[in-house]
């Protein structure tokens, strides 16, 4: 398939944990982007916002409700995408939970939790999305890290699992090139979503307070927002991003790596 900027071709994306924060941006910028956007989340009425406002723009989207962790019911979504939308041949996964603690206080559950909708689910997807794109002879997949594999005290599941996410994607980038795959990651710093919400709520922070102090930090001066890091994936599934692979995008207002 012969790649143009500015393709007119109609892509099929798929954004996972989609129905709020950085996933919804997402999702519709992709969607304003000219892409048809199947929405994952763990249920499908979670997916019902993000659905809405992308077709209430002119887009088309679909939700779908799937646990990225269980093969099965990923097997389930993608097939129904490929059936409902066409082959997909974008994949951002940006599923992921938090389930912070310092390691003497860390449960096997809480670790085991992160892990498999970080890391498994992203390999799930992206071994389920890849057949289409090898077929396809084009795709995009993008990852969502964290300035946080960088180390951050009370996260050692959430940092490693960030962490495995940038190796998985320089290998998934060595792996899928030939095909005309490429494969990125993204890593945010300091986002206001209902995440870093929780978290403030979690070390009894007032929102207002955890968002001010971590804006002293950012060199730009203040907070990134979900836009941000949609703009950046937004590069990633061009047709004339083609020659950047196995990157790590960090989109967090300074230099972090």
């Amino acid at each position: 398939m012969s790649e143009t900027p500015n393709s007119t071709i109609r892509r099929v994306a798929v954004v996972t944990g989609a129905g709020r924060g950085i996933g919804a941006a997402v999702a519709m910028r992709l969607a304003a982007d000219g892409n048809a956007v199947a929405v994952i989340d763990l249920r499908e009425q979670d997916t019902e916002r993000t659905v809405e406002a992308i077709r209430a723009a002119g887009g088309t989207a679909l939700g779908i409700g799937a646990d990225v962790s269980d093969a099965a019911a990923v097997e389930q979504a993608v097939e129904r995408i490929a059936a409902e939308l066409g082959p997909p041949t974008i994949l951002v996964n940006n599923a992921g939970i938090l389930r912070d603690n310092l390691l003497f206080k860390m449960s096997e559950t809480d670790w085991d939790a992160v892990m498999g909708v970080h890391l498994r689910g992203a390999f799930l997807m992206s071994r389920a999305v890849q057949a289409h794109q090898v077929k396809e002879e084009w795709g995009r997949i993008i990852n969502l890290s964290s300035t946080s594999a960088l180390g951050n005290r009370g996260q050692a599941n959430y940092a490693a699992a960030k962490a495995g996410i940038q190796g998985f994607t320089k290998t998934l980038a060595i792996e899928l090139g030939r095909y005309n795959v490429t494969v990125n990651a993204i890593a945010p710093g300091f986002i206001e979503t209902d995440m870093t919400r929780a978290t403030a709520e979690r070390i009894g922070v007032p929102f207002e307070d955890f968002v001010a102090h971590a804006a002293k930090e950012i060199p730009v001066g203040r907070p990134g927002k979900p836009e941000d890091i949609a703009a950046a994936a937004s590069f990633f599934a061009r047709d004339d991003a083609s020659f950047v692979s196995g990157q790590v995008l960090y989109v967090a207002g300074g230099p972090k790596a």
